[in-house]
């Protein structure tokens, strides 16, 4: 079962970048009619960041209709967020901003369609975060 879900936009750069981690994955789709992806067991997210000059608009509509759904919220277990370093603090801000809404760490953050090394660096700490069980209920 997918331990990813992920939102890329036309650009599909997110999409490349999830593509490269040869991981099974749900995208959540760009079409607002279109269904969305229903995770049976816990994920971490994979969303681009869209924002103004503020950060108003981070997360795109779509994540925020995903995870609006109180049983597909409950399995995020955290977040990996790209942008454009061009926007400066707000360079990948809907990790941010997911991570503090959702009560979830910011896992991982990378430029547009990411480099080899990030690739590499984050199947690692996947295979790593996505292992460990919590002994706590």
């Amino acid at each position: 079962m997918p331990a990813l879900v992920y939102y890329s936009s036309a650009s599909g750069n997110t999409a490349r970048f999830v593509a490269q981690l040869g991981l099974e994955a749900l995208r959540i789709p760009i079409s607002p009619a279109a269904p969305m992806p229903e995770p049976a067991q816990p994920y971490v997210l994979v969303c681009p960041s869209y924002a103004d000059g503020q950060g108003r608009g981070a997360v795109a509509k779509q994540v925020i209709r995903f995870l609006n759904d109180a049983p597909r919220r409950a399995l995020l277990r955290g977040v990996i967020a790209s942008g454009n370093r061009n926007f400066g603090h707000l360079f990948a801000c809907a990790g941010g901003v997911i991570a503090a809404k959702c009560n979830i760490p910011v896992l991982y953050r990378f430029e547009l369609a990411g480099t080899e090394t990030d690739i590499a660096r984050v199947r690692a700490g996947l295979a790593t975060f996505l292992g460990t069980q919590c002994l706590t209920p």
